[in-house]
């Protein structure tokens, strides 16, 4: 009799759907849109938006990143390509900048490209309240977020997620 409710385990548990991937809503997120000029991040699952946060861009949010060091976000197709754990920005996840055409700009015009654009939270200061952050265009070229909202976003998008940056 063991071995018949062994058997029975094992055929329910073979059956069962293993589901690694993670979701929101019950829907994967295949896309991430961000709206410079509306300072949104959007999550997409099938051309639906599922879930819209509010961000931050570099210090000079209007155009395209050219250059290292011009403090632009970039616009384009890119990917969430791997992400880490930051001691100064809580959680961050990276974009794939630059891609094949951004690179060959900055070749043509003799500079170079820059990179480590990342999705981040806000720097964990006392001196410096997280609300101060969220209103202010402060990072370097990055997108920021506040950091319940960055955690929400790390826990449904996946790496290998298609990230398109819009002006």
């Amino acid at each position: 009799m063991r071995w018949l409710f062994a058997l029975l385990c094992l055929t329910v548990t073979l059956a069962a759907p293993a589901s690694t991937t993670p979701t929101l809503n019950g829907k994967t997120i295949d896309k991430v849109l961000v709206i410079k000029s509306e300072r949104k991040l959007h999550l997409i699952s099938r051309g639906d938006t599922l879930k819209s946060y509010r961000i931050s861009l570099g210090k000079k949010p209007k155009g395209a990143k050219q250059r290292e060091g011009d403090l632009r976000t970039p616009e384009g197709f890119y990917w969430i390509d791997w992400r880490k754990t930051s001691d100064k920005y809580n959680l961050s996840m990276h974009i794939s900048y630059p891609n094949a055409r951004d690179q060959a700009q900055a070749r043509a015009k003799g500079v170079p490209a820059g990179g480590m654009i990342m999705i981040h939270g806000t720097p964990l200061d006392e001196e410096y309240p997280e609300w101060m952050f969220h209103t202010l265009d402060w990072t370097e070229g990055c997108i920021a977020m506040r950091n319940i909202d960055m955690r929400e976003v790390w826990a449904v998008v996946k790496d290998g997620t298609l990230i398109e940056i819009r002006p």
